[in-house]
């Protein structure tokens, strides 16, 4: 099975990874950014779903849910976990997004829960091309970005929402929201999250009032 650098540890300890994702509610991970979610049915994409906690509970909302989940173990467990939701699983990895690109699907909402500190700074020039192109007009990318100890066999890098925002802006997209949270969901010691908000604005028609 060909694993991509980052993911590096996530395969080899995906039962006991997805225990923890869904130990925790999703309105306790999002609740900074539970406003900045689409309040009608959208179309949702999840990169890096995991366990596919949050496509679910996305989805259980009336949202179209993408999840893009690289990691075949993970991806398995989630389509295990949640047979019911309605998800629609993706095999497609930053920085690239080959199979969702090619798809040419635009979404309201894409959500990046804890995947952007994975990427060297490469990849993430490479993946904010990627993922403003896969966002609709008026869509919004939410982002948490974890700082602290990585554990062992994970590659993790630190990123400070300062970068990743102006990432963001050169793709036109503006920052409606930036946040911190000093304290983790699961608890762990010395982690903590940077949470980004972007959005790409809708065109207005210069005939519009």
């Amino acid at each position: 099975m060909t694993r991509i650098p980052s993911t590096a540890g996530y395969g080899e300890s995906a039962g006991a990874l997805a225990r923890q994702y869904e130990s925790v509610a999703f309105a306790d991970v999002h609740r900074d950014v539970l406003h900045l979610f689409p309040a009608v049915p959208a179309r949702v994409l999840d990169i890096g779903a995991g366990s596919g906690r949050d496509a679910a509970a996305l989805a259980g909302l009336g949202h179209t849910v993408v999840a893009a989940e690289p990691v075949a173990e993970l991806r398995e467990l989630g389509q295990r976990l949640h047979p019911a939701a309605g998800i629609s699983w993706v095999d497609d990895a930053l920085p690239d997004l080959a199979v969702l690109r090619r798809a040419a699907t635009r979404f309201d909402l894409i959500l990046l829960t804890a995947v952007w500190m994975h990427l060297d700074e490469p990849e993430r020039v490479r993946a904010m091309d990627g993922v403003a192109a896969l966002l609709a007009p008026g869509g919004r990318l939410v982002m948490s970005l974890r700082h602290g100890p990585v554990p062992a066999g994970r590659r993790m890098f630190e990123v400070s929402a300062e970068e990743t925002a102006g990432l963001a802006e050169r793709h036109g997209l503006r920052v409606v929201y930036s946040g911190e949270r000093g304290d983790d969901p699961l608890n762990r010691e010395g982690v903590r999250w940077s949470l980004l908000g972007v959005q790409r604005d809708p065109v207005v028609s210069p005939d519009a009032p």
